[in-house]
C-alpha cells in the first residue's frame, strides 16, 4: 500500500518536529486546520491531517508548558 501526499508530508514533518519553533509549528497547525476545513479530502488524508494536528498541538503545548514554567522561575526568584 503507498501512502497518499498528505501521510508522506506528515512523515516528513514529523522527522523536524523537535526542531520546530512555536511560531512554525502554530503556522502549520493554521494550515493543517485550513486543509481539514476545506472539502476534497479523502477520508485517508483527513485521517492523516488530523493526526499532523494532534502532534503539532503537542508541540505547541510543550512550549507554552517551557514558558509558563520559566516564567515561575523568574517569579519565585524575585
Amino acid at each position: 500500500m503507498t501512502d497518499t501526499p498528505a501521510k508522506k508530508s506528515a512523515k516528513a514533518s514529523s522527522t523536524n518536529d523537535e526542531k520546530l519553533s512555536f511560531e512554525a509549528a502554530r503556522d502549520e497547525l493554521a494550515e493543517v486546520v485550513a486543509k481539514l476545513e476545506s472539502s476534497g479530502n479523502s477520508l485517508e488524508e483527513s485521517l492523516a491531517l488530523w493526526e499532523r494536528g494532534e502532534k503539532l498541538v503537542a508541540i505547541c503545548q510543550q512550549w507554552l508548558d517551557n514558558a509558563k514554567e520559566r516564567i515561575e522561575k523568574v517569579r519565585a526568584a524575585d
